[in-house]
């Protein structure tokens, strides 16, 4: 079962990039980000697709331009995240037959980067926009549009985020920050994993 939840990893080194992914695998996550403002993120997001790409969604966050996205290409990498709306980045994510998730904020940038061809839309932060404004700007989506709410959300806040139909979740330093160890993030992965299903399938 692949949750829709990203991991993202930002401050991960390449030394503990791998036992780090295979500690979110082994607790039910199997979609990874590192941010490219981590140190040397290509190696580690290289590395991470050597260890798991074949069980895992590896890619990077915070891309800014085309040439990061190029250079993921040719590490096979598997998503491209960012932090805002660039149609040429969003473009050439697809082109290059990755997955593309940029940040937006308004109904505009949600349109705009659905027309560059965007696979989903990175609500950030998500904790400005709010679950109401969530609510305001889904109504007026495609059907079937998925949506991610990143930044500021954690378990406690999984319940009404799902109610209002968001597709998903990214979550970085509830589950991750620089200098934990490998026990901590499993631990914490646990309990978001945990949380998660609770609300998803409740019913069930």
């Amino acid at each position: 079962m692949s949750r829709e939840i990203i991991a993202i990893l930002r401050g991960v080194t390449p030394t503990e990039a791998v036992e780090v992914a295979f500690t979110l695998l082994d607790e039910g996550i199997d979609r990874i980000e590192v941010p490219l403002n981590s140190p040397e993120p290509f190696q580690s997001i290289e590395k991470m697709i050597d260890a798991v790409g074949d069980r895992a969604k590896i890619g990077a966050g915070t891309v800014l331009d085309v040439p990061s996205v190029e250079k993921l290409a040719d590490l096979q990498a598997h998503m491209v995240v960012s932090p805002d709306t660039n149609a040429s980045v969003i473009v050439a994510t697809k082109q290059l037959n990755m997955l593309s998730y940029p940040g937006v904020m308004t109904p505009s940038e949600c349109f705009a980067a659905l027309h560059a061809g965007a696979d989903g839309l990175k609500l950030f932060p998500a904790m400005l926009l709010g679950v109401k404004g969530f609510k305001a700007i889904r109504a007026v989506l495609p059907e079937g549009t998925k949506t991610y709410a990143v930044g500021g959300i954690g378990c406690d806040g999984f319940a009404e985020w799902l109610a209002a139909g968001v597709t998903g979740f990214g979550i970085g330093s509830a589950l991750y920050k620089p200098n934990m160890t490998t026990k901590e993030v499993g631990a914490r992965a646990e309990k978001i994993v945990k949380a998660y299903d609770k609300e998803q399938y409740a019913g069930l």
